[in-house]
């Protein structure tokens, strides 16, 4: 079985001021350097370069929360992968529940986007996950096969090759409640499966993150799932003492 580093990613959303994630991108970079899990800040698109400024030779990884399909031309208000490339960003988050829904993602736009940042030579965190109507109604592994689907159809599993993808129960995001560590772990290995149908190697090698409602008392149960490769953390990653708790949950 492939070893696979954990990665714990923090989402900051449309939070922060100039100083205030200077000082929280400082605190964690500080705090990050004897941890054995990689570790990422996703902030808003205007604090990227801020952000960039305090992390210099730290072991602090950045990324964006979004970009456009497209590379150039008449986007008005977009951001391009190949822009946050050229402000150091590793990384992309895409396809997050909050995109999906508040913005009328379809699952195609977000196979599209991850093509984009794949090509700029960024490494997309592809979210996917099922409402909370989805999951009484039985539907979790038909929502999330359509959302990998997508992918796999449009770009083949060598794509998922450079990605990460998160999982992130809708009615677990912001809400104060969390999957068991036994509902994660099945939703994990049926993401794991669906990709090793394709391509066993691949699905083996894929980091897949739980998102929803991570915290430091609950992230080391979550973690220790044989499939759950970390986390992509909202609420949690805005402190940094919590957050880097749950980076030491991973190890």
């Amino acid at each position: 079985m492939a070893q696979r580093q954990p990665l714990i990613a923090g989402n900051w959303k449309l939070n922060g001021s100039r100083q205030s994630v200077v000082d929280l991108a400082t605190a964690v970079s500080a705090g990050c350097g004897q941890l054995s899990c990689e570790v990422l800040v996703c902030p808003t698109s205007v604090h990227i370069s801020d952000v960039l400024g305090v992390l210099g030779n730290t072991a602090l990884h950045l990324g964006a929360q979004n970009c456009a399909e497209a590379t150039s031309g008449a986007f008005t208000g977009e951001v391009s992968a190949t822009m946050l490339a050229e402000y150091g960003c590793e990384y992309v988050i895409l396809g997050h529940s909050e995109r999906r829904a508040m913005y009328h993602e379809s699952s195609d736009i977000v196979a599209a986007k991850c093509k984009a940042v794949q090509e700029a030579g960024l490494t997309p965190i592809l979210c996917v996950g099922e409402t909370l109507e989805e999951r009484e109604a039985g539907q979790v592994e038909s929502v999330i096969a359509e959302q990998l689907d997508a992918v796999l159809n449009g770009a083949g599993v060598q794509a998922f090759e450079n990605m990460v993808v998160a999982y992130e129960p809708v009615w677990a995001i912001g809400t104060g409640k969390t999957a068991s560590p036994e509902q994660a772990q099945d939703v994990h290995a049926m993401i794991r499966a669906r990709i090793a149908s394709h391509d066993n190697a691949t699905a083996q090698a894929l980091r897949i993150l739980y998102g929803g409602s991570v915290k430091p008392d609950n992230a080391a149960t979550l973690f220790s799932q044989v499939d759950i490769d970390g986390g992509l953390i909202g609420g949690a990653a805005l402190d940094a003492e919590s957050f880097l708790a749950i980076c030491e949950a991973a190890g």
